[in-house]
């Protein structure tokens, strides 16, 4: 964003640590902050009949808590919690709105962003609904790691499972078949990613379109 629309934020910026598992939205409840990630990221996921499935990832490139609250609700059937513990910067839900209504290059970006994320939804349920399991798993890892610094992602299966909607069992062969053909490395709460590239050429279209639109929308804004 431009010098003059982050001199609107600043004031209110509160820089936070983050745990793994932390709430930062919760489900059905006002949405009072909003969070900036500058290390680690969130998840965003549905819930229904007992499970569990991410629909978007929010890092260093978003806002947690942008298309609720921009678009006018207070609150959101959708849940939001740190998947990458690290840093963000807290800003209270009012100062935000004030700030967008007050700058409207500020409330174009933000705007953009949430396209950014209507893509990223659509995305995500196109390769739940045709690409098989390690393809799915390619496209996360990659999305994960472009969130963070380096190539070892903290994660265990079962959390891997959630983030999918798959049975843990499940997760583990399309682990097994990353690692055996050396895209990865899987150690104990903890994966390596070592070929990018091939990763990458894995995971096809199914990856690649919302980096793209984040690119177009806001980078190249």
């Amino acid at each position: 964003m431009s010098p003059a629309d982050f001199a609107l934020l600043q004031p209110h910026l509160e820089r936070v640590s983050t745990e793994l598992r932390q709430s930062l939205i919760t489900p059905h409840e006002p949405i009072q902050q909003m969070f900036f990630p500058e290390a680690g990221f969130g998840s965003i996921t549905t819930s229904g009949s007992g499970s569990q499935v991410e629909i978007g990832i929010v890092g260093r490139e978003g806002l947690v808590g942008a298309i609720p609250v921009l678009l006018g609700s207070d609150r959101t059937p959708h849940e939001c919690f740190v998947q990458s513990a690290g840093e963000m910067l807290r800003i209270e839900t009012v100062a935000l709105c004030a700030a967008a209504r007050e700058s409207a290059s500020l409330n174009r970006l933000l705007l953009r962003y949430i396209m950014v994320q209507f893509v990223q939804a659509a995305q995500t349920a196109l390769a739940n609904a045709t690409y098989t399991l390690d393809v799915r798993l390619a496209r996360w890892l990659l999305m994960c790691q472009d969130r963070l610094d380096g190539d070892d992602l903290q994660i265990t299966h079962e959390f891997i499972s959630i983030m999918l909607g798959v049975r843990r069992p499940s997760t583990t062969l399309a682990v097994q078949a990353l690692e055996g053909q050396r895209l990865i490395r899987a150690r104990r709460g903890r994966i390596t990613i070592l070929d990018r590239e091939a990763l990458t050429a894995l995971a096809d279209d199914s990856y690649g379109l919302p980096e793209a639109e984040f690119g177009r929308l806001i980078e190249g804004a």
